[in-house]
């Protein structure tokens, strides 16, 4: 399968990290800053690298756009007459670019899908959300869903649901991140070195979400688990409970939404 990435920031490049250590895509990569097309390059010898959007589009199967919003409509104007629509998959990875921002900015019905990942992808950890257009076949659909299976977890979903899975996914990872952090900092009050502090929050972490995957419990049970009538854990949760945490939590899901 032929892919062609535009752009190669910050999402457009873990996923090329993600796709590349697959070895199982031929990639193209298009981007303005040569400096970073050179790296990967370095890094994946196989990769073929350009500046040129144009020229990166042409042969291939699945056209993946991974560039801010505002910049969506400019980067399509660029590449569509190169594109042949009657036989490319195109994809928007950028937020809000919906299949009929595409078809309405490319000015034709097409093989369209809206993808949300999140930067796991580079190491094939993602929770990625995919809808397709209303002209999209189930074909080009389970092509596309095989691309994103590359790079850790999918979900297909209507389109309306994509925005909802970006938040809790995409922009997520970067709550899941803060609480990390601040059981970092709380490590480091009751008297564990920042590095340890750190340590034992990653490694928390993820017994949580194996013991989870692994049982296939609710949180609840799991809580239930390791709370005693009386003991420290019930303090603790309840704590949470007073400041507001879930409340919170379900907020900041759904502020991006508003």
């Amino acid at each position: 399968m032929n892919i062609s990435v535009i752009g190669a920031g910050n999402m457009g490049g873990a996923l090329i990290h993600g796709w590349a250590k697959s070895g199982k895509v031929s990639l193209t990569i298009a981007d303005k800053n040569e400096a970073l097309l050179a790296k990967f390059k370095e890094t994946y010898p196989a990769i073929t690298t350009t500046a040129d959007n144009v020229a990166a589009v042409k042969n291939a199967d699945i056209v993946v756009v991974v560039v801010k919003p505002w910049l969506m409509p400019v980067v399509l104007e660029e590449i569509k007459p190169a594109l042949d629509l009657k036989k490319q998959i195109v994809v928007s990875d950028a937020a809000n670019f919906t299949t009929d921002k595409l078809a309405e900015t490319l000015g034709t019905a097409g093989q369209y899908c809206y993808v949300i990942p999140n930067i796991a992808a580079e190491f094939g950890a993602s929770m990625s959300f995919i809808a397709k257009g209303k002209d999209t076949t189930d074909d080009s659909l389970a092509q596309v869903k095989a691309l994103y299976d590359l790079c850790g977890d999918t979900l297909v979903v209507a389109e309306n649901l994509v925005g909802p899975g970006m938040m809790m996914a995409s922009c997520g990872i970067a709550y899941v991140m803060r609480y990390i952090r601040a059981q970092m900092e709380g490590g480091c009050e009751m008297g564990f070195y920042p590095q340890q502090a750190k340590q034992i929050a990653l490694q928390t972490m993820q017994g949580a979400v194996s013991l989870l995957k692994e049982t296939g419990w609710h949180p609840e049970e799991a809580i239930d688990k390791v709370t005693t009538p009386g003991g420290v854990t019930i303090k603790g949760l309840n704590e949470l409970d007073h400041a507001g945490f879930n409340s919170a939590v379900i907020r900041s899901l759904k502020a991006g939404l508003k």
